[in-house]
């Protein structure tokens, strides 16, 4: 059987990893995840101070190798994944094997903006969520999970996040099979995506 690759995509804090969640546990082991965000390039690649990377540039990530790691899972062969900090912005040298799995699944900001990445999925989903929503979930994420500061939050939201978004993420928003408005938490749509990942391990 081959394996079903799924790409979520959507803006920052939108809801991409409640939907991958969502699907995790509803297929549980049949289920492997990789986050665009394990393939950011380390904070040594870049030839800019720290605080002058722009994370949300699509040249942030190492995606040929993301790539070439989706291909070898869908030739049934273990991968091992990059691990990042995001509190340093290194990544760090261990990394972590995802086995192959039915069902593969890519989250990512700008998944939907590398052609040779976007032609690689069965099932193009992106996570429509209001602006405001958006900005007041990464405020707490970042200060809760990744150690910011509101200041730096903000500096970053208006600098890089709001344009790159504009720029890069929301046109690959036309690029998707399904568009899913609210957030990862429409449970309509939800139930329509459960419900044609099971018609697929059905047929195949």
């Amino acid at each position: 059987m081959s394996a079903l690759l799924i790409g979520i995509a959507g803006g920052t804090a939108s809801g991409k990893t409640t939907l991958a969640k969502t699907l995790k546990n509803s297929f549980q082991d049949k289920v492997a995840i990789l986050k665009h965000d394990y393939y950011y390039y380390d904070q040594s690649h870049f030839k800019v101070a720290d605080q002058d990377i722009n994370f949300d540039h699509p040249d942030s990530f190492e995606t040929d190798l993301l790539i070439k790691q989706l291909e070898k899972l869908k030739e049934k062969k273990e991968i091992a994944r990059p691990v990042y900090s995001y509190k340093t912005n290194n990544r760090l040298a261990e990394t972590k094997k995802v086995k192959p799995a039915p069902i593969i699944i890519v989250e990512g900001i700008l998944i939907f903006h590398y052609q040779k990445l976007k032609e690689l999925f069965d099932l193009k989903i992106y996570v429509d969520t209001a602006a405001d929503i958006r900005l007041l979930r990464r405020i707490s994420r970042d200060i809760k999970e990744r150690d910011r500061t509101f200041n730096s939050v903000k500096k970053q939201y208006l600098s890089t996040v709001k344009p790159m978004h504009q720029k890069f993420v929301e046109p690959s928003k036309y690029q998707a099979d399904i568009i899913i408005p609210h957030g990862g938490l429409n449970e309509i749509a939800n139930d329509l995506i459960i419900k044609k990942i099971k018609d697929h391990l059905r047929e195949n």
